[in-house]
């Protein structure tokens, strides 16, 4: 059940997909580099993949055991898929450890994420799904699609730059957006809501309280306070006075007053109006 205060939304708290079940590895194989005629990466290979594109994309230096406490498994668990993942061309490991997606497993990766995030896209806005559940189910359905598939849903739905959570999808919607600013780092007074990072996406608590507040990318709030001696801040936002700790505050993004509205990605409306 979602608590109301979010400040008590702790880490790994991986309910999303994103989190594996247990320590068993679940590697379908080499993963084929032709992009058209692409072998199947398992689901657990797929979390590896996207978490190591993820902690590259916020600067961060990957080595095997930060990475099995992001995963939520044992460094043992994500030794024995870094190996395979290395095998198989798409990691390498370097003198000091650190652990980077070849050009392959970055293409892999990104391949993935877009496949992902316009599932999500998909599910919640034209289906109606909420957030965390939406990621549990684009984890199951996005190693099914074929890329005819994959871009005729992205024509279908305009061709989003981002997520729904506001991450950019490609490369260059990376360098052209602005990067904006940690929540937590943010001054009193009128902002936007930009992006719920990677990193936040992988708390399926935190997707519900956010989702549930209306904090979501685009929304206008004001920040109220932020106390570090309580490590909390205060938010009123569009449904109303909300809670969170410094920390999860940490993993979302903001621009000061009122952000251009092109920004944020609206599915055409005749889409919308399909949902239940």
């Amino acid at each position: 059940m979602l608590r109301l205060l979010a400040a008590s939304v702790k880490r790994p708290c991986l309910g999303s997909s994103r989190r594996l079940e247990s320590s068993r590895l679940d590697y379908d194989g080499r993963v084929n580099r032709r992009r058209d005629e692409e072998a199947p990466v398992s689901q657990a290979a797929q979390g590896y993949l996207l978490t190591l594109r993820s902690m590259a994309g916020a600067g961060q230096q990957p080595r095997t055991a930060a990475l099995a406490r992001r995963m939520g498994v044992s460094t043992q668990a994500a030794s024995e898929m870094i190996n395979r993942l290395v095998h198989d061309g798409l990691v390498e490991v370097q003198g000091d450890r650190e652990l980077l997606l070849t050009p392959a497993g970055r293409s892999a990766a990104d391949t993935i994420f877009r496949r992902h995030s316009l599932l999500e896209w998909l599910l919640t806005r034209v289906i109606g799904l909420g957030w965390a559940e939406s990621d549990e189910e684009a984890m199951r359905l996005q190693g099914a699609l074929s890329p005819r598939v994959e871009e005729s849903i992205a024509r279908l739905l305009g061709d989003p730059p981002t997520c729904p959570h506001g991450n950019p999808i490609s490369e260059h919607a990376a360098r052209t957006r602005p990067a904006g600013i940690l929540l937590s780092q943010a001054e009193a007074g009128e902002l936007t809501i930009y992006r719920i990072t990677e990193e936040a996406e992988e708390d399926a608590e935190l997707l519900a309280y956010l989702e549930q507040a209306g904090l979501v990318p685009g929304a206008l709030a004001t920040l109220v306070e932020l106390s570090t001696s309580r490590d909390t801040l205060t938010l009123d936002g569009p449904r109303g006075r909300s809670m969170l700790g410094l920390r999860p505050a940490g993993l979302i993004r903001v621009l000061p007053g009122r952000a251009d509205r092109s920004l944020f990605h609206q599915v055409p409306k005749s889409l919308r109006g399909l949902q239940p």
